[in-house]
């Protein structure tokens, strides 16, 4: 299973580069507990393409979305990888909102 993300800046208008994105996976005997499993930049088209292969479980993508809104200084957005296959989780951020979904 493979994880990737896009990053759209509808307040401008476009792709967001350069946005700090940490992927974490949830240890499965404390709901609170989280490890760190890798750290990326979204790259010039506001896109990591690859964080590697992912296992089934409780997975975190936290966006450090400071320099894009004075609201949200970061995004957190947990999900579930539970089945084979790419799994890619897009984040369309606007000065007070933001929403993503499970994409292709």
């Amino acid at each position: 299973m493979t994880l990737s993300t896009h990053v759209l800046d509808a307040a401008a208008g476009r792709p967001a580069a350069g946005v700090p994105v940490t992927l974490e996976r949830r240890c499965d005997d404390r709901r609170d507990g989280w490890t760190v499993l890798a750290t990326a930049v979204t790259d010039d088209d506001g896109r990591v393409r690859d964080f590697g292969p992912v296992h089934p479980g409780v997975h975190r993508l936290t966006f450090d979305t400071e320099a894009l809104s004075t609201f949200y200084p970061e995004v957190a957005v947990a999900f579930v990888v539970a089945d084979e296959g790419h799994h890619h989780v897009p984040l369309l951020l606007s000065p007070f909102a933001y929403s993503t979904y499970r994409g292709s």
